[in-house]
């Protein structure tokens, strides 16, 4: 109960202050995108010049705006405008070679067709794998607290391990992971890292559209290209030798050779009864070159000191990073630009920051956090978040930006996943006094909640939300909403068509900025401080340091 008034007197506190109007300028917004999303920006990779001129733009427009550099610490006790992000790259190194023996007839595979192989994040130069036995192992999941075990003491040494992507809810709706919404366990960046556990020579996810939430496409633009890591002292505890993907079609012609069926296999998998498979007179083989080397990539890090409490902190965040140049399109397109994703949203984060600056500074510090490598599993919120430059415990809020959309002004908002949060309640008030209504995930199934920045300061017990743009457009409604996102996700997603358009309303992104203003705003002018609610995984660990918030 005293956990509930608190949340509750939290949400009073902070709305009772009056809403805080800000006018963001769609026009500045598509000025910001139309730079970083331009083919000068060769897609803003970590590790390239596109990341060079990202970086130095984007602090340039945070100086342009009044911010004060919120970096590294240098020598002179002054602050960077930005934070070092070590990290290991690997790129593959020549041609790759794929075959898969089975029913006694070898089949020769593309690269990018039938598989997305990964460069080893091992720091292995070279991945050689040989007539390697194949296991089928239902949605790849260990999860003891829901007596769930896909692997059931399975020796996976020297194996090639085939997983189903998403939980096993998905196709049901219904069962031991919460229903349609996605878990972490759904996650292909935790099937990785359980093959590790489990000693597997290798896993590769089976691709299909609707559980993975997006086509092929985007996952051989992501998986073909440089892949990233944080720095680790044992990185094959977390990495098989080899990952990848592995198009539906494609194995299910392997489960049909070696006398299996996909969709029985697919239905068996759903009950904790699923025993793995090898699949009898099938092997799969490799054999590519990896490149390894450390890098320092950059967050870029702006910040408006607090006036009166400058010690708490709001943290604004939206990755600049994107894809890079990577395998071409149809058209021949090699750059990557990544306008919607994720250009908009820093455009619309150095809006903000400039809204804020136009206002007398808040009571608490607010700070604009421009994260690197989300692309590449979150790695510079993840970094950031290991090794604050400013303490989580007196961090009071993140307000993540990522993708937002530019169909137009919508009569709602949404958030990635449904947050047990109250920072997400502050929200929604927020966004009924600009006469806007919240819209829960249309996709829970997809784990945005587990896709985004947010989650590297949720998991450490920050109040996090990713803010996401609405579907019911004001000209067109749901439907043109809902085709809007549907195009996107389908032709420009992670592909070289993500480029900036001249027939976009960026009156909705800006709109999107104003209410995102409005409740930073607020909680900067405020004492309250957001909660996780009762039972929300991440409070226990928030809960640890409430002694340093009274």
């Amino acid at each position: 109960m005293k956990t509930f008034l608190l949340a509750a007197a939290s949400a009073v506190a902070i709305l009772s202050s009056p809403a805080q109007a800000a006018d963001i300028d769609p026009a500045k917004i598509a000025e910001h995108v139309k730079i970083l999303a331009s083919d000068e920006y060769e897609g803003r990779a970590p590790a390239t010049e596109g990341e060079k001129k990202s970086v130095a733009y984007i602090a340039q427009q945070y100086q342009a705006v009044g911010l004060k550099p919120g970096g590294d610490l240098m020598k002179d006790g002054t602050r960077a405008w930005t934070q070092d992000v070590p990290l290991a790259m690997f790129e593959i190194d020549g041609p790759v070679a794929v075959s898969v023996a089975a029913g006694g007839e070898t089949l020769n595979w593309t690269q990018g067709e039938e598989v997305a192989l990964r460069a080893a994040s091992t720091g292995a130069d070279r991945v050689t794998i040989k007539d390697a036995p194949i296991v089928f192992a239902g949605y790849g999941v260990d999860a003891p607290e829901r007596n769930w075990d896909d692997f059931k003491d399975m020796d996976l040494k020297g194996k090639v391990v085939m997983v189903l992507v998403n939980d096993p809810d998905f196709e049901t709706g219904s069962g031991d992971f919460g229903g349609k919404a996605m878990t972490y366990y759904g996650r292909w960046t935790y099937k990785y890292e359980e093959a590790a556990r489990q000693g597997a020579l290798g896993l590769l996810v089976v691709h299909e559209t609707a559980p993975a939430s997006y086509g092929w496409a985007t996952v051989k633009n992501s998986n073909t290209n440089s892949i990233f890591d944080i720095i680790r002292d044992d990185p094959g505890s977390v990495h098989p030798l080899l990952e990848g993907w592995i198009q539906r079609d494609a194995a299910a012609e392997i489960l049909k050779r070696a006398g299996l069926d996909f969709e029985t296999l697919k239905k068996q998998a759903q009950s904790r009864d699923f025993q793995p498979v090898e699949l009898k007179g099938a092997s799969f083989s490799t054999d590519y070159g990896v490149k390894a080397q450390k890098i320092v990539s950059k967050n870029v890090v702006g910040v408006i000191p607090g006036a009166k409490r400058p010690d708490e902190r709001i943290i604004y965040t939206s990755h600049w990073d994107h894809i890079g140049v990577g395998l071409p399109d149809a058209k021949g397109d090699t750059i990557y630009n990544g306008a919607v994703d994720n250009a908009d949203g820093v455009a619309t984060m150095i809006e903000i920051a400039r809204a804020f600056t136009q206002e007398k500074p808040p009571e608490r510090s607010v700070v604009f956090l421009a994260v690197t490598a989300e692309e590449k599993g979150l790695l510079g919120s993840e970094y950031y978040a290991a090794n604050p430059l400013y303490p989580l415990a007196t961090t009071v809020a993140n307000i993540n930006m990522d993708a937002l959309r530019p169909g137009g002004p919508a009569k709602d908002f949404t958030t990635s996943g449904d947050a047990p949060v109250t920072l997400q309640d502050d929200l929604i008030a927020a966004g009924k006094a600009q006469g806007r209504r919240y819209s829960p995930d249309p996709r829970p199934e997809a784990g945005s909640f587990f896709r985004s920045d947010h989650f590297s300061f949720a998991k450490r017990g920050v109040p996090a939300i990713s803010y996401g743009s609405g579907e019911d457009l004001v000209d067109g409604g749901v439907e043109a909403g809902k085709a809007f996102a549907k195009e996107y996700t389908a032709n420009r997603y992670h592909q070289p068509a993500d480029e900036y358009d001249d027939s976009w309303n960026l009156e909705g992104v800006a709109q999107d900025g104003e209410l995102m203003f409005d409740l930073g705003h607020k909680l900067a002018n405020s004492t309250a401080w957001p909660e996780w609610k009762q039972g929300a995984e991440f409070k226990a660990e928030r809960d640890k340091t409430a002694a340093q918030r009274k």
